[in-house]
């Protein structure tokens, strides 16, 4: 196994003088996905939760919808590739895109064509102060970040409270990892929230919809692709959330704002 730590020494330059430090570093390895024995893609990713990453990048890319589906998931001995095996045959994607994610995620999903996706009627409802309440349950769950900085972490919340939260170098990754974490666990709540210290990008807003999250909330920027996904979706995104304000760019009525009349 690969840990997600590295002991590291450095150098830092304050005041005019040197000073030597030790300290801790979050690892970025590559660890590869075979599916029914064939080599997939090549995560770059941080070495923990990797069964709950390969499983819930496969729900995310629609090839499997539940854990009836895979037959076995292993890590090989080295860390170094999750091994797939499904109980029914599936076509390996031709055409892996090459995502703005950080590290550089991978996706075969077309980001503007979901015609089945849409969150307009969903009735899940939270109140402004809920949002902020979010930020902070946010921040107690990143004990990664808090040892080596640098990573980043998504939680899968039902309102009230975090059910799930992931951490990687990679902040698609963190969404890949929660949806594994509800399919291995069986456990979906019926109203779910997204919350992610990463900027929202086409992926970003692709995964939480194939999560059925009508609610997604990030600590920083979404970009203009994403906006207009989420308003063509009906989701509700939210964006520079802090423990006194937040920006809403779409749908913002699921939150008490009130319907702009045209």
């Amino acid at each position: 196994m690969i840990p997600p730590r590295k002991a590291i020494e450095y150098e830092r330059y304050e005041f005019k003088k040197w000073e030597h430090f030790t300290a801790e570093t979050i690892v970025e390895t590559p660890v590869s996905l075979t599916v029914n024995g064939q080599v997939w893609i090549s995560f770059m990713c941080t070495p923990i939760h990797l069964d709950e990453l390969a499983l819930g990048f496969l729900y995310n890319e629609g090839v499997i919808q539940s854990m009836e589906e895979v037959a076995d998931a292993r890590l090989c001995e080295h860390g170094d590739n999750m091994d797939i095996w499904l109980n029914h045959s599936v076509e390996q994607p031709t055409n892996w895109r090459r995502t703005s994610g950080c590290t550089g995620g991978m996706t075969a999903v077309d980001l503007l064509a979901k015609p089945n996706v849409n969150f307009a009627e969903d009735n899940f409802k939270i109140q402004p102060e809920a949002v902020m309440e979010m930020v902070d349950k946010l921040f107690e769950s990143q004990e990664l970040y808090r040892d080596t900085g640098g990573v980043h972490t998504s939680a899968l919340s039902d309102g009230e409270k975090i059910v799930f939260a992931a951490d990687d170098i990679g902040r698609h990754n963190t969404l890949d990892k929660l949806a594994g974490m509800c399919l291995m666990q069986n456990t979906w709540p019926k109203n779910r929230l997204l919350i992610t210290t990463g900027r929202i990008s086409s992926e970003m807003l692709q995964k939480a919809a194939q999560l059925n999250a009508p609610i997604l909330i990030s600590r920083t920027s979404p970009s203009s692709l994403s906006i207009e996904m989420a308003q063509r979706y009906g989701i509700t995104l939210i964006g520079y959330a802090r423990k006194h304000r937040f920006n809403v760019y779409s749908n913002g009525e699921r939150i008490g704002l009130e319907k702009k009349v045209e």
